[in-house]
């Protein structure tokens, strides 16, 4: 049973009660199985999708407007949604929490975080200007220096260890691709 979200108590099918076991299929894990249709539920991990947007070496925070985390500094991410790519997610979620305009890049961080079921991932994206039009899910975006970056008021890790990893790229000259897992 994921520890990120509440358990599922009914079925989505006929919505008689669920109970969690190890189904007759021959599958190894406990599942949400329906005691009346029998239909078993599959919770999976959610995918989050961002950027790491930067304009003559700064990057672009977004000051969040919405829990969790209020008021703390992210790149624009956000989870993706069913019928895009996760390059169109980040897209989507680069204009919808900054209004900003991008190229977007390589992919830059995948970022594991099971005890939560989640996935992160942050394409790198060059800024077209530094005009921004936040959403309603941004109180501020602005761009920062590596020097400038409030790390105490960053809202995630996966954000940290993404600009952490940026900033030492950038300064290698040499940008990869990195795969991580916090636990």
């Amino acid at each position: 049973m994921s520890l990120s979200r509440r358990p599922i108590r009914h079925c989505r099918e006929c919505g008689a009660a669920v109970e969690y076991r190890v189904p007759d299929d021959g599958d190894t894990r406990a599942r949400a199985v329906c005691q009346a249709c029998g239909t078993i539920h599959y919770e999976n991990p959610l995918n989050v999708v961002g950027t790491v947007p930067a304009l003559d070496g700064r990057v672009l925070l977004c000051k969040r407007n919405i829990e969790p985390r209020w008021g703390k500094w992210t790149l624009p991410a956000g989870f993706m949604e069913l019928n895009e790519t996760t390059a169109e997610g980040a897209l989507r979620e680069t204009d919808e929490e900054a209004g900003a305009q991008i190229v977007l890049g390589p992919l830059f961080t995948l970022v594991n975080v099971p005890q939560v079921g989640q996935v992160h991932l942050f394409y790198l994206a060059t800024l077209l200007s530094a005009q921004f039009n936040p959403g309603h899910e941004t109180i501020e975006a602005r761009l920062f220096a590596e020097d400038e970056i409030p790390w105490e008021e960053i809202a995630f890790r996966t954000v940290r260890v993404t600009l952490e990893r940026y900033f030492a790229d950038r300064r290698s000259g040499q940008f990869g691709m990195h795969c991580m897992d916090i636990r």
